[in-house]
């Protein structure tokens, strides 16, 4: 029987959001600062002003922008090590070292991005689909290639990556309303499942 598992990141197999925790971890001055600066745009966003893209985009660009690959892939590792596996949920951590992975693909589906999911999604033995980082001649541009793997963006991500493959049955693990479309989209979509 082939299986698809999809897993939402942060929130399903983290306790914690890791996008604030990664910042920090990379600047803690400058996510201070940024972060007070960033509140107004904070607000709008929990009233549905703003575009979370923009802002997710802005809050990022302002800690990173200008950082060069080599640094963010060194300080990524680094986060990875300090915090494997104390933020990942016990439960989603016993789930997923029992999967069978003969006829079983894993993904790990996230609005985060590339940069410091990538050690988790390797750890864990899953593929990575997530917003991703530009980088120019080695260099973080502040951008995003593509959109925002949030919502249908998600689903359409999805399917790019598996392509026409057929699966006896998909079981999709999230714990938002970012995960509504791939939820729905399953065979089994499961909600806070490791809550």
């Amino acid at each position: 029987m082939k299986k698809l598992y999809c897993f939402d990141f942060d929130g399903t197999i983290t306790y914690k959001d890791t996008m604030f925790m990664y910042l920090k971890f990379y600047d803690s001055t400058k996510f201070r600062i940024q972060f007070l600066r960033h509140v107004p745009l904070f607000i709008l966003l929990k009233l549905k002003l703003a575009e979370t893209e923009k802002v997710k985009k802005s809050f990022i660009g302002s800690i990173l922008k200008g950082q060069t690959q080599e640094k963010i892939e060194m300080k990524s590792k680094q986060f990875f090590e300090q915090h494997y596996p104390k933020i990942v949920r016990e439960n989603a951590l016993d789930f997923i070292n029992n999967i069978d992975r003969n006829n079983t693909q894993s993904l790990l589906v996230t609005a985060s991005l590339d940069i410091w999911v990538k050690p988790f999604a390797e750890k864990l033995q899953m593929q990575l689909v997530s917003t991703r980082a530009e980088f120019k001649n080695g260099v973080f541009t502040g951008n995003f290639i593509g959109k925002n793997c949030n919502g249908k963006e998600k689903l359409l991500r999805i399917k790019a990556e598996i392509h026409d493959s057929k699966y006896d049955k998909i079981i999709a693990f999230g714990d938002t309303s970012g995960d509504r479309q791939m939820l729905k989209w399953a065979n089994e979509g499961h909600y806070q499942f490791f809550h």
